[in-house]
């Protein structure tokens, strides 16, 4: 399989981890604690992902037909915007770490619709993904 499919495969894959994240998490239900995601984090997850997803679009599809330079600094945009949703979405794996304390609440059940599992797999994912796509510009197939 050629680096460009395996790339538009994981930016296929990118986009369903935005959508799906802040359609699972997005929900305000009154969950507190462990379950709670605050609405910043959230938001800059969903917005650099879309944003990230549009300008790395346009550097994949239209790359070719602009200049060295304006293909270079929107790859780098694009990148800089992916880096940001790994992050953010590490960070939202954050709230599945243990608590301590007296007040700690207890864990729930790791399944694919409650618990870390999705997530885990979905942001870990995401890093792995963006990782190809930072070696994909960094050394563009030949």
């Amino acid at each position: 399989m050629s680096t460009e499919v395996i790339v538009y495969v994981l930016t296929a894959l990118a986009a369903l981890v935005i959508v799906l994240t802040r359609l699972r998490l997005g929900r305000d239900d009154g969950a507190a604690g462990r379950l709670h995601v605050g609405r910043l984090l959230l938001n800059v997850h969903t917005g650099s992902g879309a944003t990230a997803l549009v300008v790395w679009l346009v550097f994949l599809v239209a790359g070719g037909s602009l200049s060295d330079n304006t293909a270079g600094v929107v790859g780098i945009v694009a990148l800089a915007l992916w880096w940001v949703v790994v992050v953010a979405g590490l960070l939202i794996l954050v709230r599945w770490l243990p608590s301590r304390g007296k007040h700690a609440a207890s864990g729930t059940e790791d399944t694919w619709s409650e618990g870390p599992g999705l997530s885990v797999l979905a942001h870990v994912g995401m890093l792995v993904g963006v990782m190809v796509f930072t070696y994909f510009y960094a050394a563009p197939p030949t």
